[in-house]
């Protein structure tokens, strides 16, 4: 990535590698969709970023997304939230996000679906699963997955959508396909068993490792840096 490069420059990029990297394997470019990672980046990127085109934003911080959003009201955004989240930001979260990416545990679902109902809505969520077993990352265990969408599925006022994971880092992409061709078959598996027909998305792949993802299955990329350039604040509010 060149630091002389534009958000809109480096968007068409990513585009032209996400599509060359599906039709590798057979599939549509247009089945993979390009999040904006926003964290520490400046309402302006991604107003950049919308001009190019983006209608995908992310944000890990429920109070960094109610900052910027607050700004970029004028602009027909997507916001998904893809860090944790606790439960006593559940309602604000559910006012701002038009999906919530990292649902892993029976409460959190709980009780995002019992304030939808008060809020008179369906809520999209995917489920984040701990791919790599990581003990400082969030997610579902993939040996429980299974309970947890039986659980998430009865609750009224969710709708669970797909699987959503952070893999272990790795300086080769090749290193990170394993984790990527995993959360897949997770999916498929338990799609077909539970006959889930709306579990289709797949939320993986990042900067580094985005067209690994898309050649094992991924739905939505999750692009920061190959973006927006260098975080401008790493305030986590």
């Amino acid at each position: 990535m060149s630091t002389g490069e534009d958000v809109a420059t480096r968007l068409a990029r990513i585009r032209e590698r996400v599509a060359e990297a599906a039709l590798r394997v057979g599939r549509r470019p247009e089945e993979v969709r390009i999040l904006g990672a926003a964290k520490g980046q400046s309402p302006e990127k991604i107003r950049e970023a919308a001009a190019a085109g983006l209608t995908l934003v992310g944000e890990n911080y429920v109070q960094e997304a109610e900052r910027k959003k607050r700004e970029l009201t004028d602009l027909p955004l997507s916001w998904h939230l893809i860090g944790p989240l606790q439960k006593n930001k559940a309602r604000k979260a559910l006012g701002l996000f038009d999906l919530i990416e990292t649902v892993d545990r029976p409460e959190i679902a709980r009780r995002l679906s019992n304030l939808a109902r008060e809020a008179g809505r369906v809520l999209p969520v995917l489920i984040q699963v701990n791919i790599g077993r990581e003990k400082n990352k969030a997610g579902v265990l993939p040996e429980d997955l299974e309970d947890l969408i039986r659980f998430v599925v009865e609750l009224p006022n969710l709708h669970l959508k797909g699987l959503m994971a952070l893999p272990p880092y790795r300086e080769d992409p090749e290193e990170v396909r394993p984790y990527f061709r995993k959360l897949r078959e997770l999916r498929d598996i338990i799609k077909e068993k539970l006959g889930l027909s709306d579990l289709t998305e797949l939320s993986m792949g990042m900067s580094h490792d985005f067209e690994v993802a898309v050649e094992e299955g991924a739905t939505i990329v999750r692009i920061g840096t190959a973006l927006f350039g260098p975080r401008t604040s790493r305030k986590g509010v």
